[in-house]
């Protein structure tokens, strides 16, 4: 996809004067630094992000910022094509500048801003620079190898890496986790069938089986000798843990499996394959992608050209182009992959923060937007229904292309953002809208809970297997998710709802001792924390209730000096982080959503976060944000969503001028 680094696409309607004509008429504040009040800083703001925001959005009434992750994203993208024996040399230079452009002085690559260097991305980078051209004694490449070296080497890599690498000799298929094509068959209930894994893992996992299965080999176009530790012994024997450790028990399960491959019968191996092969070809969506996301393609591709696809099959062909459009390219020639594109969290989240901004509900902007997001919700089962099988669907994905994998968290939010507008086809609105919240309901776990993409998605067996070592595979219910269906229910006016009670009393058990609650998708304890007190205030809790007043003492504790909210990502790891960080727009913004929903507009914590806001907003409206707020997988996978920056900042101002937004008035109660 050819786009600008902001992501724009189109031209939309202008910024009218009248688009304020709703906002609340509130008592000034206390005044600001160089004259002027808080409020008038925060007006300021507000009109110059709402011109910025509206001047991004595309002319079909959606918005997508850029989504940022890491460089091996890219180096896969060129291993792909060098497996498939389609590199291009055009993509190969851009992908090749924009890889080196992200190396560290130690020659090294994290996976987020700012972060330490990480293992497996410094080895796929290296590699992909390799395929590049670069060589190995060319000082960065030096460095590199020579860090990689120091950790341990290929052997010390996640998994993922070392199948890249054995698809090419680099590594030996032998010396891998073994994945057997006839997982394909355990029924739903059996422990470690794929339903088991979340919806992100089960799409990968299962055309791996069919790589796990054939194990190809293509002629490596160079060696990587200077990324062993020592190339004479390059796979040295791992310790086995003992057999009464859930370690030691899956390591056994493993050699069992490799065991299994030997004798395995030839006439089952080939039906396994050919099932696998249908349940991706059947996953695969109109535009040629698998989910909506990078990675499923990647290796989906790889299965069907392993069971005979030809390149030039229509399967092949659309999978192929699919993958163009996640490369956005630079200006300076550089070519970045995103791991996914956001469509309809963006648009649903530029949808309420313009409107909590005070610009009309039936703004051609946000009807514009309104009509798109309709058109997205999905009216067919996915996977989702394997849990739920009598459910009637209604849910909104993420993507512009994901038709088997609706989220709750997506849903959610827009539900929130279209009950914000006025269309001038209110029963059509309407109708998405209680069929999404009917979906939405029918998705709550056992616990009263709610997570991403399934129910009940729980097992604690596939994070112990050894092949699963990049991130998490299962899908849990988590505290922000659960607070922003929690946040709609409550607007449909079901606050009372059994459901939505149980949602409540979920998210009272799930608060940390601190005050603060646990970020699943978001980092971390500001993002959990700002989803989760607007939630419950808008189902009815108190200002004064001891849980909220507990978020708001622990938010006044982690401000920053300089009055900006921020969390490194190392808080998903170490404890010291939580709360801790450079201060950044979206997370500034996400403190500032908690503390006005209790009740603080006038506190001086509240006061000196929207004066930070104010004061590093740019002339055009917009905020910088190199840190990484989003997380695909904590730790292990983090995102930095270049359109976090504008919305919620925007949102957080947007209701310290206007006020909060109501609750309750639109729905039916029951």
């Amino acid at each position: 996809m050819t786009a600008t680094t902001d992501g724009s696409t189109g031209a939309p309607e202008p910024w009218a004067p009248s688009a304020m004509e709703t906002a609340t008429t509130l008592p000034a504040g206390p005044a600001a630094p160089g004259g002027g009040d808080v409020r008038e800083a925060a007006e300021r703001a507000v009109r110059r992000s709402v011109e910025h925001l509206l001047a991004r959005q595309d002319a079909e009434g959606w918005w997508k910022g850029d989504l940022e992750t890491n460089v091996t994203m890219d180096a896969e993208d060129l291993l792909l094509r060098q497996f498939l024996g389609i590199p291009d040399e055009t993509v190969t230079r851009a992908a090749a500048r924009h890889i080196r452009g992200a190396q560290r002085e130690d020659g090294t690559w994290a996976t987020f801003y700012g972060g330490p260097g990480e293992l497996s991305a410094t080895i796929e980078a290296y590699v992909a620079l390799r395929l590049a051209g670069d060589r190995p004694d060319e000082p960065h490449m030096a460095r590199a190898a020579a860090w990689v070296r120091s950790r341990g080497g290929i052997a010390a890599s996640r998994v993922f890496t070392r199948i890249w690498l054995a698809l090419f000799g680099w590594w030996k298929w032998d010396d891998l986790p073994e994945l057997p094509p006839e997982l394909i068959y355990l029924p739903p209930w059996f422990p470690l069938n794929i339903y088991d894994f979340g919806q992100w893992a089960r799409q990968t996992i299962v055309p791996l089986t069919i790589v796990s299965a054939k194990r190809p080999v293509r002629p490596a176009p160079f060696s990587l000798e200077e990324l062993h530790t020592d190339p004479r012994r390059p796979a040295p024997p791992r310790p086995l843990a003992p057999a009464t450790t859930w370690d030691g028990l899956f390591q056994r399960l493993d050699k069992a499996l490799h065991a299994y491959r030997k004798v395995a019968p030839r006439p089952l191996r080939r039906a396994a394959m050919n099932t696998a092969a249908r349940w991706i070809i059947e996953r695969q969506e109109n535009d040629g992608c698998w989910g909506g996301i990078q990675p499923p393609a990647v290796y989906s591709l790889i299965a069907l050209r392993l069971v005979g696809y030809d390149l030039n099959h229509p399967v092949m062909r659309t999978g192929l182009e699919s993958l163009d459009r996640f490369a956005i390219w630079r200006d300076d020639g550089s070519r970045m992959v995103e791991a996914c594109q956001s469509p309809v969290w963006d648009t649903c989240l530029a949808t309420i923060a313009l409107a909590d901004a005070g610009l009309r509900p039936d703004h051609p902007a946000l009807v514009k937007a309104a009509d798109w997001m309709i058109g997205e919700q999905i009216v067919r089962p996915g996977d989702w229904a394997v849990r739920r099988p009598g459910l009637t669907p209604g849910g909104w994905a993420f993507e512009f292309h994901n038709d088997t994998y609706p989220d709750i968290d997506d849903t959610a939010e827009v539900i929130l953002a279209l009950r914000r507008v006025r269309h001038p086809d209110p029963e059509r609105l309407d109708a998405a809208v209680e069929r999404g919240a009917r979906w939405t309901l029918g998705m709550q776990s056992r616990d009263g809970a709610w997570a991403a993409f399934d129910a009940d998605n729980t097992s604690t067996l596939p994070n112990r297997l050894p092949f699963c070592d990049f991130g998490e595979v299962v899908d849990p219910p988590s505290a922000d998710v659960t607070a922003h269906v929690v946040e709609m229910l409550a607007y449909e006016g079901k606050a009372h709802h059994p459901r939505t009670r149980r949602g409540i009393e979920w998210l009272l058990t799930e608060q940390e001792a601190s005050g603060s609650w646990f970020g699943r998708w978001g980092v971390n304890h500001i993002y959990g924390t700002g989803s989760v007190v607007p939630a419950l205030t808008a189902a009815g809790l108190p200002h004064s209730h001891p849980a909220v007043r507990r978020a708001v003492a622990w938010l006044e504790s982690v401000q920053n000096d300089d009055g900006g909210w921020g969390e490194d990502l190392r808080s998903y790891r170490e404890e010291k982080w939580i709360g801790h960080g450079v201060s950044t727009a979206s997370q500034t913004a996400w403190a500032l959503m908690a503390l006005l929903a209790a009740g603080e507009r006038d506190s001086a914590a509240v006061e000196r976060g929207v004066l930070w806001l104010a004061r590093t907003q740019r002339e055009d409206g917009s905020w910088d944000e190199p840190h990484f707020t989003g997380t695909g997988f904590p730790w292990d996978f983090s995102i930095n969503y270049h359109l976090y920056r504008q919305v919620f900042p925007l949102t957080a101002l947007g209701r310290y001028v206007n006020g909060e937004p109501s609750f309750g008035h639109l729905g039916k109660e029951g």
